[in-house]
């Protein structure tokens, strides 16, 4: 399956949260379903396939991935010694899109995502323009010197998300981050549960 290009609230209603990795609306106007049937208070029975497959949408969906994209990145938590569930997590949340995004330099995840593809970050000095290259704490991501100024990024330091995790270190003068530690599950943004994620790949 490919990544999601279709509105983004309708994603939101039909899981039933906000993901303000994929968009900074809310779905507090209308938190039911979409379609006609939507506000209706009857509710069918949910199977435990749905309710699987629900929690793995809210990781696929917040972080902008392809079925395929998820699946690797699950097979990779499986095979490393640990709990699986926060090993994916970690694995996620030190995707360089996502580390843009928590540290503030883009509103939403498909906005950062377009800032590493067009080739404003830098890491270690380095340009870097793959959305899922994996951090490493350490590291330090910049920008580019002609992107330094750009508006969007101005705006999104001015009112970000939410305050930056506590295994990022924000400069924002500067415009960099230095990644302290490796990400844990502790600063997710979302609510999900990842023993259902993880139930729903060893079915």
């Amino acid at each position: 399956m490919s990544r999601n290009l279709g509105p983004r609230v309708r994603v939101m209603r039909a899981l039933g949260v906000d993901l303000p990795g994929l968009s900074r609306k809310s779905i507090e106007r209308r938190p039911y379903p979409p379609g006609q049937h939507g506000p209706s208070p009857k509710r069918r029975k949910v199977s435990e396939y749905k309710v699987r497959l629900m929690e793995k949408q809210k990781l696929r969906f917040y972080y902008g991935l392809t079925e395929r994209q998820l699946g690797n990145l699950v097979d990779l938590a499986v095979a490393q010694v640990g709990n699986t569930g926060e090993k994916l997590i970690t694995l996620l949340e030190s995707r360089l899109d996502n580390v843009v995004f928590r540290a503030g330099l883009a509103r939403t995840i498909p906005a950062a995502r377009q800032l590493v593809t067009h080739g404003h970050i830098q890491v270690g000095g380095s340009r870097v323009d793959r959305p899922g290259f994996r951090v490493k704490p350490g590291q330090q991501i910049t920008l580019q010197q002609r992107s330094r100024e750009l508006d969007a990024i101005a705006t999104s330091l001015a009112e970000p998300v939410s305050p930056p995790p506590k295994w990022l270190d924000v400069d924002k003068a500067e415009k960099s981050i230095i990644v302290r530690e490796a990400p844990d599950t502790s600063s997710l943004l979302i609510s999900v549960d990842l023993r259902l994620v993880v139930e729903f790949y060893a079915q």
